[in-house]
C-alpha cells in the first residue's frame, strides 16, 4: 500500500502528466476558432447585419489576443488560480450570450454583446498562459516542441470541439454557443490543479527523445484524422453512428499521450547522472556563496571576460568561462572580491515586463512578429474573399487546409527549431527567418494568381504563420528568462492583432475596394457620372466585388516585402544573440 501511494504521488508530479493535462486543455481552448460557427445563429436571432457581427468579430480578436491581466495573475497567483479565473470567464461571456441567444435573457445593446464575446474569448488566454508557463518551466531544454505542440493542439481545438458538436448532433444550433461555454470551463477545472512547475529539470530521462517522438506521431496522426474525416463529412451524408465512431477514435487518439506518465511511473527506469546536467553550473559552486551571489556571478562573467573569448571554438570558448566563473566564485567567497548588483538582467536571466521593454531585442521579436504573423493573419482573414477572387467557389476547403497548415507549421517550427539550438547551439531566430522566407514565397504566389497558386501559397502561408507560434514564445524565455514569462509572451501577442488590423482592415480592404470600384465603373460607367460613389453604390443592386488576380494582388506584394524585412530583423537578432545561446546550449555539445 505505502508503495503504490509513493508511485501515485510521482504519477501525480510527473512532469509529462503536466504537459499532458496542459495538451488537453489546449484541445478545448481553440474558442476563437469558433466564431465562424455561431456567428450565423447570433445574427439569426438578434437580427444583426453583417457589419454589427463584424463588430462582435473584432470584439472576439481582442479578447483572443490581449493577455496582459492573464500575464499579469501568472506571476502573482498560481496557476490553477489562473485557469480558474479564466474557466469563470469562459462561462460567464459565453454563457450569457446563449441566454440571449436562445431567449433566456431579454436582448442586450450591441456593446454589451461585444463585451460578453470579449470576456469569454479572453478567458482563452489565461488557458494558453497557464500551459505555457507549466511547460516551458517543467521542459526547460525542450522548450521548442513543448510550445509547438501545446500551440498547435490549440490551433486544432476548433476542430476538435466541432466534432464533438456533430456528435451530439442537436437540432437547436445554439447548443453549440452552450457547449462552448461549458466545455473548455469544465476542463480546465478538472485539469486545474495538475498544471503546475514540478521541478522538470531533475526529471530527465533517456526515453524523453522517446515520448517527444511518440508526441509528435500522435500529432501527425491526429492532423491527418481529422482532416479525413472532415472531408468525409462535407461530401457525403453520414450516419449518427459513423459520426460516433469518428468521434470516438478522435477521444483515443488525444488519450493515447497519457501513456508516458503511466509508462514512466511504473516502469523500474534507474536514474543516470545525465539527468541532473540541467542544473546550472552555478548550484555547485562553493557554498559559502550565496544562491543570490552565485547569479550575480555568472552574470559577472559577461561583464569580465576578454572579448577575444566569443572568437575561440565552443569546447574553449566554455571551458574559458568557466574557469573565469570559478574563479569569481571563490574570490567572493573569500571576500577578496566584492561583487557587483546590476539592477539590469543580462539577456538569458530573468527580466521584468519594464526590463524587457527598453531592451532592443525584445522589440527586434515584437516587430519580428508584428511583420510576419501580422501578414499570415491578413491572409487568414481574407481567404474567402482571396479564393471567390480567384473564381474558386468551395472557399472553405482553403480555410480548412490553413487551419491544418497552421498545426502543422505550429509543430514542425518547435522540431526544427530545437534542432538548431540543441545540435548547434545556434539562436532559434534562424528557423524563423526561414519561416519568414517561406511566407514571402506564398504571398508571391497569391500575388501572380496562377492556376494552383491559392493551394500552394495557402501551404506557405499557413507553415510560415504557424511556426511563428512555436518559435517566439521559446526564444522569449530563452532570452528573457522564465520567471515573468507570462507577462512576456502575452506582451508580445498583441503584435497579431496589431499587424492584422493595419494589414488587412486599412491596407487590403482599401485595395480591395479600389479594385471594386473600378471594376463596377466599367460595368456601370453610366452611373458615374457626376455623382458620388457612395450614391452610386448605394443605388445599385449588387455589392461591391472584385474579380480576378488584381484585387490582391498589390496586397500581396506589400505581405511579400514585409515577411522579408521580418527575416532580415529576425537575422539581425540572430547575430545579436549567439554569445547567449553558446552559453545557454553550448555545454550540451561538448
Amino acid at each position: 500500500m505505502v508503495r503504490l501511494k509513493e508511485r501515485f504521488s510521482l504519477f501525480f508530479n510527473n512532469r509529462w502528466l503536466v504537459f499532458v493535462a496542459a495538451m488537453w486543455i489546449q484541445s478545448f481552448a481553440g474558442i476563437g476558432y469558433l466564431f465562424g460557427s455561431i456567428s450565423p445563429i447570433i445574427k439569426s436571432s438578434l437580427n444583426y447585419n453583417q457589419k454589427q457581427i463584424a463588430r462582435l468579430g473584432v470584439a472576439k480578436d481582442l479578447g483572443d489576443s490581449v493577455g496582459f491581466l492573464a500575464g499579469t495573475l501568472s506571476e502573482i497567483l498560481p496557476l490553477w488560480a489562473a485557469l480558474l479565473v479564466g474557466a469563470v470567464q469562459n462561462f460567464i461571456g459565453y454563457g450569457w450570450v446563449w441566454l440571449i441567444v436562445t431567449g433566456r435573457s431579454p436582448t442586450l445593446p450591441l456593446w454589451v454583446m461585444c463585451l460578453l464575446i470579449f470576456i469569454g474569448t479572453n478567458g482563452e488566454t489565461y488557458f494558453n498562459t497557464a500551459a505555457l508557463v507549466s511547460g516551458v518551466q517543467n521542459f526547460p531544454k525542450s522548450r521548442g516542441p513543448v510550445v509547438g505542440i501545446l500551440k498547435g493542439f490549440a490551433g486544432l481545438g476548433g476542430a476538435i470541439m466541432t466534432q464533438i458538436y456533430a456528435l451530439i448532433h442537436s437540432p437547436d444550433h445554439a447548443s453549440l454557443i452552450f457547449m462552448i461555454a461549458v466545455g473548455p470551463a469544465m476542463v480546465a477545472i478538472a485539469l486545474m490543479f495538475i498544471i503546475r512547475p514540478v521541478g522538470g529539470h531533475r526529471q530527465v530521462r533517456p526515453s524523453d527523445g522517446f515520448s517527444f517522438s511518440l508526441i509528435y506521431s500522435i500529432c501527425l496522426i491526429l492532423a491527418s484524422y481529422l482532416m479525413g474525416v472532415m472531408l468525409v463529412q462535407d461530401l457525403i451524408d453520414v450516419t449518427h453512428t459513423v459520426t460516433t465512431i469518428f468521434t470516438g477514435i478522435l477521444f483515443v487518439l488525444l488519450l493515447i499521450p497519457v501513456v508516458i506518465p503511466i509508462s514512466l511511473t511504473f516502469s523500474q527506469e534507474t536514474r543516470v547522472p545525465s539527468e541532473e546536467a540541467l542544473l546550472s553550473e552555478s548550484q555547485k559552486q562553493d557554498p559559502g556563496v550565496s544562491g543570490h551571489d552565485q547569479e550575480i556571478i555568472f552574470s559577472e562573467v559577461e561583464d569580465e571576460k576578454p572579448k577575444d573569448v566569443d572568437l575561440l571554438p565552443a569546447l574553449e570558448r566554455q571551458k574559458r568561462i568557466a574557469r573565469l566563473q570559478a574563479k569569481l566564485a571563490q574570490a567572493a567567497a573569500e571576500g577578496a572580491v566584492r561583487v557587483k548588483r546590476r539592477r539590469t538582467p543580462h539577456r538569458g536571466e530573468d527580466f521584468t515586463l519594464m526590463q524587457a521593454l527598453i531592451k532592443a531585442d525584445f522589440w527586434i521579436i515584437f516587430f519580428s512578429l508584428l511583420f510576419g504573423s501580422g501578414s499570415g493573419l491578413t491572409v487568414i482573414d481574407n481567404l474567402g474573399q482571396m479564393s471567390q477572387s480567384l473564381g474558386y467557389d468551395n472557399t472553405h476547403v482553403f480555410v480548412s487546409m490553413i487551419s491544418i497548415w497552421n498545426f502543422l507549421g505550429r509543430v514542425g517550427g518547435g522540431y526544427f527549431s530545437e534542432i538548431i539550438v540543441r545540435d548547434h547551439a545556434y539562436p532559434r531566430h534562424a528557423a524563423m527567418a526561414v519561416a519568414q522566407v517561406v511566407m514571402a514565397f506564398g504571398h508571391f504566389f497569391f500575388a501572380m494568381g496562377w492556376p494552383g497558386a491559392m493551394y500552394i501559397g495557402t501551404l506557405l502561408v499557413g507553415l510560415g504563420y504557424g511556426a511563428h507560434w512555436a518559435i517566439v514564445p521559446a526564444a522569449a524565455s530563452e532570452l528573457f528568462g522564465l520567471k515573468n514569462f507570462g507577462a512576456l509572451y502575452n506582451f508580445l501577442t498583441i503584435a497579431n492583432p496589431a499587424g492584422s488590423l493595419v494589414f488587412s482592415g486599412v491596407i487590403a480592404s482599401s485595395i480591395y475596394d479600389s479594385e471594386a470600384e473600378k471594376q463596377a465603373q466599367q460595368r456601370h460607367p453610366g452611373q458615374w457620372n457626376g455623382t458620388s460613389f457612395l450614391s452610386s453604390f448605394l443605388a445599385m443592386d449588387e455589392p461591391l466585388k472584385c474579380e480576378g488576380a488584381i484585387c490582391f494582388f498589390y496586397t500581396s506584394l506589400i505581405l511579400c516585402g514585409l515577411c522579408i524585412v521580418a527575416s532580415i530583423l529576425s537575422m539581425i537578432l540572430v547575430y545579436r544573440t549567439k554569445t547567449v545561446y553558446t552559453s545557454l546550449y553550448g555545454k550540451s555539445r561538448t
